[in-house]
């Protein structure tokens, strides 16, 4: 593991890091089962040539430790500037309290407001406070509702 010295890489996901980012995934949702490596494989590459999605990763040597998923939308309302949707945030456990997360996030909102991005959202499922205010320390504000609607079955 890194010592406090060592500067942290955070950038772009690549093909070759489908592994390492599985790996990753699972320490967001432990319960969800391992996609099939010919799924995984083709989501990624859908992922990859998605216009306007990017993962960001930080990484310890070859291994991501904390990602976050950006998406910028184009939009028709004001004045066409896109928005931008922040997903699947997540650190391995061996990695938290480093200030990971909060790094691979401001590089996605820093990308944002780069691509001209006139917001950034993200939902959390959390409720626990240190979450929240972990957010909130991102500089997200809690001041809207939001709502989903999950396919049955």
């Amino acid at each position: 593991m890194p010592d406090a010295a060592t500067e942290t890489i955070i950038r772009p996901i690549e093909k070759a890091d489908l592994p390492t980012l599985l790996a990753l995934y699972q320490h967001l949702n432990a319960e969800d089962p391992m996609l099939d490596p010919q799924v995984a494989e083709s989501r990624f590459a859908d992922i990859l040539a998605h216009p306007g999605m990017t993962i960001f990763a930080a990484f310890d040597g070859e291994k991501a430790t904390s990602s976050v998923t950006l998406v910028v939308i184009p939009n028709l309302t004001r004045a066409g500037a896109p928005y931008a949707l922040i997903e699947n945030v997540v650190t391995h456990a061996d990695y938290r309290q480093r200030g990971l997360a909060g790094q691979v996030i401001g590089k996605a909102v820093e990308t944002a407001w780069e691509r001209n991005c006139y917001k950034a959202m993200l939902l959390t499922g959390s409720k626990d406070p240190a979450t929240l205010r972990f957010y909130a320390n991102c500089g997200f504000q809690q001041d809207k509702t939001g709502f989903q609607i999950r396919r049955p079955g």
